[in-house]
């Protein structure tokens, strides 16, 4: 008899491996031991913790000494216990100072990151989960590559999955030309050692940081917004921010902790330091960065945004292309439901992954008994990944809303808490809502028997996907 009991899990997702396991035990146990256990290798975890500890200092004296008129700017009551909760989390706090432009079309994101980069005089600093040569993003490689002849210092971080094809046909492009190239997170499936990962722990993360002056990120990967999959008449619909001020310069830790972590060479600080007399603060927005990942404590964003659903008075806007909650944050939209908030959830109507689209669905029932509003993204593929909380808080960044993004996977998001750059999201939201259809109960109990089967039942797994 085989048994086995996988202890270090929430309830839901131990009961899941366990019936994985005992449906197919052999395979079931061969799979928890690739992809059960969230733990990083100790090397990683070590290397974290030392480089946290310089970098800390660093942001501290940051903030006292060169960034006190922008550092902890007012705020109202409740958005400063989402602020004060996300400072104890990361130990970023909300700065004032910057600018903030929203940025969805991929070849206008595509040309101004081209042109920072162009203008660029000591370094480039790129993290992306996919990074792909083709038609469009060449220009992204040739931008590169000018800038290292140049004499700027390019350094280049890509998932390990995220970018397999480019490590393997087209990273010597850019090696070549004298730009750091580095794999995240690496897989070496028949060989683990201290430093190798699971295959489904992933760096998400999407950030370019141009002489610590100006920053991007959000929901675009470098990849032709097709995905290289014209024939299927599909586009993904993203969304991201390009960036000035003292935001920047907390993008900028998040890249060098990655960095370090992959590379353990020392933190170049003094790059740091070199352009912070001429950082540009005149801007008026007031931001917060969010890092978030298996190596921290906490589920940063998850418990972020949970906070922030149970604070809503009016309504609640969510919207992601994979919605796949955990219990706590399936009670905290059914409590702001109880408390009268009108809560949207705006998904692709077709989803790029049949699967996750199908565990997405097993949340459409309940979801609509608790009143929640429905909207399917028609046509493209909704990619971006924003939540507004009454008219006071949005979040943007590269977080999905599902279990893997909360546990698994390295994020980074924005909070953004003023009033003008809020707007802006929920202007950007309501654009996708109006190229929607709501999801009427009705016609959702309308569907085929067979999909109450299997939505349930994909349901009883969701904590694994």
């Amino acid at each position: 008899m085989l048994c086995y009991v996988p202890l270090k899990h929430e309830p839901p997702t131990a009961v899941a491996w366990l019936l994985a396991i005992n449906i197919w035990p052999w395979g079931g146990l061969i799979l928890y031991s690739l992809i059960g256990s969230t733990g990083l290798p100790r090397e990683r975890l070590r290397r974290r913790s030392k480089l946290l500890s310089e970098l800390g200092s660093v942001l501290h004296d940051l903030r006292v000494h060169v960034l006190s008129e922008v550092n902890n700017p007012a705020l109202k009551e409740d958005q400063t216990r989402i602020s004060y909760m996300a400072y104890k989390m990361v130990d970023m706090n909300p700065v004032a100072g910057n600018t903030v432009e929203l940025l969805s079309d991929f070849e206008e994101y595509l040309d101004r990151l081209c042109h920072d980069i162009d203008n660029a005089e000591r370094y480039v600093n790129l993290l992306y989960y996919i990074f792909a040569y083709d038609d469009l993003t060449k220009k992204l490689f040739d931008s590169l590559e000018r800038a290292a002849k140049r004499g700027v210092k390019c350094h280049l971080l890509v998932d390990s999955v995220g970018s397999k094809k480019f490590l393997r046909r087209h990273a010597y492009l850019l090696r070549g030309s004298g730009i750091k190239v580095v794999e995240v997170l690496p897989i070496r499936l028949l060989r683990r050692t201290t430093f190798t990962a699971r295959y489904d722990i992933r760096n998400h993360r999407k950030i370019a940081v141009i002489d610590g002056q100006v920053a991007y990120t959000g929901s675009h990967n470098i990849i032709e917004p097709s995905y290289n999959m014209k024939a299927r008449g599909r586009l993904w619909r993203d969304l991201s921010v390009r960036l000035t001020g003292p935001v920047v310069i907390q993008l900028l830790a998040v890249f060098y902790e990655d960095w370090y972590v992959e590379t353990h060479e020392e933190i170049p600080f003094n790059e740091l330091l070199y352009f912070l007399p001429h950082l540009k603060t005149g801007g008026s927005a007031v931001l917060q960065t969010v890092p978030s990942g298996p190596s921290m404590q906490l589920q940063n964003y998850q418990r972020l945004v949970v906070s922030a659903l149970l604070s809503a008075k009016k309504t609640a806007t969510i919207t992601t292309p994979y919605f796949i909650p955990d219990s706590q944050t399936m009670h905290a939209i059914e409590t702001a439901r109880i408390m009268d908030v009108d809560v949207n959830l705006v998904v692709p109507e077709r989803a790029d992954k049949a699967i996750v689209g199908g565990v997405a669905r097993a949340y459409f029932t309940p979801l609509l008994n608790m009143g929640v509003n429905i909207y399917l993204y028609k046509g493209d593929i909704l990619h971006a990944k924003t939540v507004t909380i009454d008219d006071r808080l949005a979040f943007l960044g590269t977080s999905n809303f599902d279990i893997r993004s909360f546990a698994l996977d390295f994020e980074v998001d924005l909070i953004f808490y003023s009033e003008s750059e809020v707007s802006h999201v929920l202007e950007t939201q309501e654009m996708y809502i109006a190229n929607s259809r709501i999801l009427h109960r009705s016609d959702w109990e309308k569907r085929p028997a067979v999909e109450h089967v299997v939505y349930g039942i994909t349901k009883l797994f969701s904590p694994l996907f």
